[in-house]
């Protein structure tokens, strides 16, 4: 699989549909395809099993947007239904992403009465387009009300129909959209769809104010998902509560050996954990989705899965079934794959870095700069676009990747700071400073690396270095969004970049449009690129930083510079329905601001719900394992104290630590029962009720850790009730 390389050379992005997995071999589809036995419906099945009229129209929906015919439905199911029979599936579902950050499904059998007595199997046009699920059961902000409880499902044909198995089970899953009966989005596909088509809409514009983009009807966002996740004993797992309710560990002391000797990161992975690798792969490969990266992380049993780049939509689809993969395989290998942010306090935590670019449907990467890039100007309107938007929607932006547990990881030593900056590297910082200046006039070249010896080649050499404490970085060809969090369906920040992209492109093109007039010559348009790009510049380079994000100097530079530092999820979800926020979304008709609203009451919701099952989770395992298994040691050491005391031992130090001993044990008591008034109460509306949680839970939460904490130290280890770091921390 090591050729596994989009035959573009221009885009190195995976096709929607086509060909699922590209190769660069003489037909090379069909062997890798047939080698891992797909499970997609994918291009070049359709081509075989659809009639050549129909193949064509739907492609029309599929690479260039087209709306969906619903004459040819029919057709369509039909070939869907016969291919998935004969792959063993005997049901289908509707697979959506509703709002509590997981994938949802209904099966359906194909096998429906023949009113005979007997059965048949079929599958219309109209099961395939539309489903009903229930929508007054998913979280929607107060969209829904429980009376309320019509929703619909309708398929969005840009996502490759797939066969997920489980065991000797297999279905037939139909990516879609999920509305409310009034056509309200409920889920995450919908806005971001709608976000792709604002944001070609307005990168059209651009081209054709250029005019070299012969051919070119459609501009899709591009996106590669760098999966972080741990690998622990599922036996230790299974040991412990707190992961098993949150996915976290709510105590646990520091082990003698975490990482600080920097020894796991790329390392060799360990024998167990890539035969999980192996069979994760595998999984993926079959259901089309490109897996490229596999290696050790930075913490001990951490590990990463990255893909290679597809359009958007499809990229979330299938980044939601890696993170499934992971955890159905896992326990095969004797294996729990944890997906939290920081399941381990003390040790890096994980992320999901969000790699984003631009692209057309001919395949240019509108994000490459090309060799001599200050002559390429429309990259240069591209690139202002992306910093202005940065720096408008910082609020926005940062409120996309805030959550319960991403408050854990951000600004930490593994994660960039919650200040939204964006790292462009020498060259262009170089590019930008020459805009800024009046107009571009070099680009700063790479050079050779020698690396003294004669053995050893010459390395080309980057103009830049890359910056692992930017939130927002460019890359070579594309930014990387660092901040998006381990757990998170990429949907959601992959949309409000989309939105705000788009709506700077529109600012910046309405510009230029303005300053060089209709068909302007190539002269007239130059001048007016130069001067709305160094306004631009001008206007928006506070939120350039290419220096040392984690340094307390850069948070007080960028307090200078009036960039927003939102340090946890509920002030970031709070920015959500402010007005400029809202109206981004409205005027690029990605969502309206009930949606808008209903997002920020079900984020809030879901971030209370999340603090209270740690709180009372953490509260239960601390009054009824650990608290008995800490009485017991203190009983341990009372009765060693009486025993010296009477055989007239010396004993003052045993006696100095069965005071300290029940000192922490009185400790601990009064932190459950603090912890547990606070976790009762919570009246109030979602946003009084999460500023709550944030002020009082989540403290008791942290004080009642503290004393389990520093009662493990001392409880003896055949008491302890709980796995600790210490034997989590290691697979044999």
């Amino acid at each position: 699989m090591s050729k596994i390389l989009d035959a573009r050379p221009d885009a190195n992005v995976h096709s929607s549909w086509s060909s699922t997995l590209v190769t660069t071999e003489t037909n090379p589809a069909d062997a890798v395809l047939d080698q891992f036995g797909a499970d997609v419906f994918s291009e070049r099945v359709l081509q075989q099993r659809l009639p050549k009229d129909v193949y064509r129209r739907l492609l029309r929906t599929i690479h260039h947007g087209d709306a969906l015919d619903p004459a040819i439905a029919d057709i369509v199911a039909a070939a869907m239904k016969d291919w998935a029979m004969e792959r063993g599936a005997t049901h289908y579902t509707h697979w959506f992403q509703p709002l509590t950050g997981l994938t949802a499904e209904k099966h359906d059998a194909f096998l429906v009465p023949d009113g005979q007595g007997g059965a048949i199997t079929e599958f219309t046009g109209s099961a395939l387009v539309r489903g009903e699920p229930d929508a007054s059961s998913f979280p929607s902000g107060g969209l829904r009300a429980t009376f309320e409880a019509r929703g619909y499902t309708a398929w969005d044909a840009t996502s490759p129909v797939f066969i997920n198995r489980n065991g000797s089970t297999a279905t037939l899953c139909i990516p879609t959209a999920f509305v409310s009966f009034n056509g309200e989005a409920l889920d995450k596909k919908t806005p971001l769809l709608r976000s792709m088509d604002a944001l070609s809409e307005q990168a059209l514009r651009v081209l054709r104010l250029f005019g070299e983009n012969a051919g070119v009807t459609r501009v899709t966002t591009t996106a590669g998902c760098e999966q972080e996740y741990f690998l622990i004993d599922r036996e230790h797992y299974l040991r412990r509560p707190d992961l098993i309710a949150s996915d976290r560990t709510l105590f646990g002391a520091r082990p003698p050996k975490g990482q600080q000797l920097e020894d796991h990161y790329f390392g060799s992975i360990p024998p167990r954990v890539l035969g999980f690798m192996s069979e994760v792969e595998r999984e993926l490969y079959r259901l089309g989705v490109p897996v490229k990266t596999r290696h050790n992380e930075v913490a001990p049993c951490q590990f990463e899965l990255a893909p290679l780049y597809e359009t958007s939509n499809i990229a979330s689809d299938h980044q939601m079934l890696v993170m499934e993969a992971m955890k159905r395989v896992a326990p095969r290998y004797g294996l729990q794959c944890i997906l939290h942010e920081k399941p381990f306090a003390g040790i890096n935590g994980s992320g999901k870095h969000l790699n984003w670019s631009m692209q057309t449907n001919t395949g240019v990467n509108l994000l490459d700069p090309q060799d001599d890039t200050h002559t390429n100007m429309q990259f240069m309107v591209f690139l202002c676009a992306v910093i202005r938007a940065v720096d408008v929607h910082a609020d926005l932006l940062r409120s996309s990747v805030a959550s319960a547990a991403n408050d854990h990881r951000l600004g930490a030593n593994e994660a960039p700071p919650a200040i939204m900056s964006i790292f462009l590297g020498d060259m262009l910082t170089d590019l930008v400073e020459q805009l800024e200046a009046g107009a571009p006039r070099s680009t700063m070249k790479g050079g050779k690396l020698d690396l003294g010896s004669r053995t050893l080649p010459q390395l080309p050499r980057h103009t830049g270095d890359r910056n692992r404490t930017s939130p927002f970085a460019f890359t070579g060809n594309k930014f990387e969004f660092r901040a998006v969090g381990s757990s998170a369906a990429v949907a959601w920040p992959a949309t409000v970049l989309n939105t705000i992209v788009a709506e700077s492109i529109d600012v910046l093109v309405s510009d230029l449009e303005k300053t060089a007039g209709k068909n302007p010559t190539p002269a007239k348009l130059e001048a007016a690129v130069r001067a709305v790009l160094q306004k631009t510049v001008k206007q928006h380079k506070r939120v350039i930083f290419n220096g040392d994000g984690y340094t307390q100097a850069w948070h007080a530079e960028a307090a200078k510079r009036g960039l927003p530092n939102i340090r946890e999820t509920v002030a970031a979800l709070e920015v959500l329905n402010a007005r400029k926020n809202v109206e981004v979304f409205r005027r690029f008709s990605v969502l309206s601001k009930a949606e808008v609203e209903s997002r920020q009451v079900a984020f809030l919701e879901k971030y209370c719900k999340q603090v209270l099952i740690e709180a009372e989770t953490a509260s239960l395992v601390a009054s009824t394992q650990v608290l008995p298994a800490a009485l017991r040691h203190q009983t341990l050491l009372a009765q060693a104290l009486s025993a010296a005391e009477s055989a007239s031992a010396p004993a003052t130090h045993q006696r100095q630590a069965l005071t300290e001993f029940v000192s922490a044990v009185e400790t601990l008591v009064a932190a459950i029962g603090a912890l547990e008034h606070e976790t009762d109460n919570h009246d109030g509306d979602p946003a009084e009720h999460a500023r709550h949680v944030r002020d009082h839970v989540r403290p008791a939460l942290g004080e009642l850790r503290a004393a389990v904490d520093a009662l493990e130290t001392q409880v003896a280890h055949d008491l302890w009730p709980l796995p600790t770091y210490r034997e989590m921390l290691i697979i044999r």
